[in-house]
């Protein structure tokens, strides 16, 4: 396939034209006179230079790899669908769709719930526990765990190789989340078989942890996770927090949000979580 790139051109400005700032948590302003979005919010949503993406609209530029299409895909909030397009514009054969094809697209509509989630712990996570987008406050509370790499993304695989991962949960539910974690794994496993990623995290982790060995021999299913998670915050302390979530079918993304009690201590403790995370970000 080879880019077309006065259609690539044309879909990029039209699609950047539709999107309005609230659209993606972004601040209108009093003084803004642009159609849609700026080049440099839409370089900064897609993570590129506000130059590379000029330099597209403009019919320019080296043909964009598949992920950079990827991230702009995302960054434009676009469908499935016209992520699609998008790829071929670009000279690039779309992502696999279909049963057992999970994808790391998020839909817009989950996207824009994100976006609005301002003051409040909320990530976005594949059917493997694998954090796709957070809220500011979501790093604030579990840090940023959008930058593992390779089985590491997934927190069930953290969970069993990496002790750090434990120590921001309460010590008296790390038996329960053992068992969670691995039943989850056992059962994405079977619902995409042999040669899916979940199939092979699950491989490593018999080769690698005692005490998943153990629990996946007990082959359980069905263990949920409980309505209020319990964090041990390393400034804020202990945190109580109801868990909400969201599913996404078509992408078996979960949009999982975290709420206190209005008037606990836990919510006074969440909002000097926001304050010290503002200043973190600074």
């Amino acid at each position: 396939m080879e880019i077309d790139r006065a259609a690539l051109a044309a879909f990029l400005r039209r699609r950047r034209e539709l999107l309005q700032p609230e659209d993606v948590g972004l601040p209108r302003g009093p003084r803004r006179r642009t159609v849609g979005l700026r080049r440099e919010e839409v370089a900064e949503l897609c993570h590129m230079s506000t130059d590379y993406y000029a330099r597209l609209e403009r019919e320019r530029g080296p043909q964009p790899s598949e992920s950079m299409i990827a991230s702009m895909a995302q960054g434009l909030h676009l469908s499935l669908d016209e992520r699609d397009h998008l790829f071929r514009l670009a000279g690039h054969a779309p992502p696999v769709r279909g049963t057992g094809a999970v994808g790391e697209h998020i839909s817009p509509g989950l996207l824009r719930v994100l976006d609005r989630l301002t003051d409040t712990p909320a990530e976005v996570v594949t059917e493997l526990g694998e954090t796709l987008r957070q809220t500011p406050l979501g790093v604030a509370l579990t840090g940023d765990t959008t930058g593992f790499a390779g089985p590491a993304r997934s927190i069930g695989y953290r969970w069993f190789t990496d002790p750090g991962t434990r120590a921001l949960y309460e010590p008296a539910d790390h038996a329960f989340l053992s068992r969670m974690f691995v039943s989850g794994l056992r059962e994405v496993a079977a619902l995409r078989g042999p040669g899916a990623r979940a199939s092979h995290y699950a491989e490593l982790l018999l080769a690698r942890s005692d005490e998943f060995r153990d629990l996946w021999d007990r082959h359980e299913v069905g263990i949920r996770p409980h309505h209020v998670k319990r964090f041990v915050h390393p400034e804020v302390g202990a945190l109580e927090l109801n868990c909400q979530t969201l599913l996404d079918p078509d992408q078996s993304h979960r949009l999982v949000v975290y709420t206190a009690v209005p008037g606990s201590e836990s919510h006074e403790r969440l909002r000097l979580l926001a304050v010290i995370g503002q200043r973190a970000l600074r």
